[in-house]
């Protein structure tokens, strides 16, 4: 967004949400008048909701928010992921903290979520102990806990980039049920071994040679938590083994992956010994999770 010519004073917040949403169309950020409203909300400390009640009612901002905002859209411009310039991710009811050094939660992953509670609820244990291998910003552990709250839940993380995140956002949300620990997923909570109703992971399942087309993901996630070794399922082999030792018989496994990996991971999950392998869409038609039980 170019100030350079605007005379000082408060400005029509209208205005600026509507030029700035035309400086990042031009940079082909996705949903442009979306990341506007919420630029905008990060410096004013509103919502979004909040943000749009204003437009309506002729709201303004004044020359020190213009400003802030003005670095902030160049940065965005340059395709420095939302998340990063807000500190903040939205992730089904949980508002998680995260920065370089972490992966960015997917809204697609949401629908993985959805898989593993579904599953932690349909245990018919009084306390089902559900285990996130990789959690990274602790998405998925931390849906699990607040949403089965009669649930154990473990997130298990490795990367000392990415675990001070897992730390503040299992510090910040403060789940009773929910403990962290710093391990490899490969070796990871031995002491739990047959006891787990569900294990859930997003494991890094990009082929090594893979470019990734956002630039958001390419320059700013971490490359531990985007790539899989040459075929992109080095991660998902350990976590194939591992689940099947974590997991009580009947108990389910599910895996985010590529929309283009599920042959792949059924081969790999049947020469393992699972049962019951299928695949499940995410919301634009996409095969995003595979399940199996134990």
């Amino acid at each position: 967004m170019d100030t350079t010519s605007t005379p000082p004073g408060p400005r029509s917040l209208r205005a600026v949400r509507d030029e700035t949403a035309a400086r990042l169309a031009a940079a082909g950020v996705p949903d442009p008048e979306v990341d506007a409203e919420l630029l905008i909300g990060h410096v004013l400390g509103l919502s979004r909701g909040g943000v749009q009640a204003r437009l309506v009612v002729g709201g303004e901002l004044d020359e020190a928010d213009a400003s802030a905002l003005a670095g902030l859209v160049e940065r965005r411009a340059r395709r420095e992921p939302l998340q990063h310039l807000t500190g903040r991710a939205a992730f089904r009811s949980l508002e998680l903290a995260v920065g370089p050094g972490v992966f960015v939660p997917r809204p697609e992953t949401e629908g993985v979520a959805q898989l593993a509670i579904d599953a932690l609820r349909a245990s018919a244990e009084p306390e089902p102990i559900g285990i996130d291998l990789g959690s990274g910003s602790g998405a998925l552990a931390l849906a699990l806990a607040t949403e089965v709250r009669h649930a154990r839940v473990w997130a298990v993380e490795n990367s000392p980039e990415a675990y001070p995140w897992t730390r503040r956002n299992v510090d910040e949300v403060a789940a009773p049920n929910l403990e962290l620990v710093f391990a490899d997923l490969a070796v990871a909570l031995p002491e739990l071994d047959g006891t787990a109703a569900v294990v859930v992971s997003n494991p890094p399942y990009i082929p090594q040679d893979a470019i990734p087309r956002d630039p958001e993901v390419r320059l700013h996630d971490p490359e531990r938590a985007l790539y899989g070794g040459p075929d992109g399922l080095d991660v998902v082999r350990a976590l194939s083994k591992r689940a099947l030792a974590l997991l009580h018989p009947g108990g389910v496994l599910v895996i985010e992956h590529g929309e283009l990996q599920s042959a792949e991971i059924a081969a790999l999950l049947s020469a393992d010994g699972w049962r019951a392998i299928a695949h499940h869409r995410d919301l634009t038609g996409r095969d995003r999770a595979t399940t199996a039980l134990r």
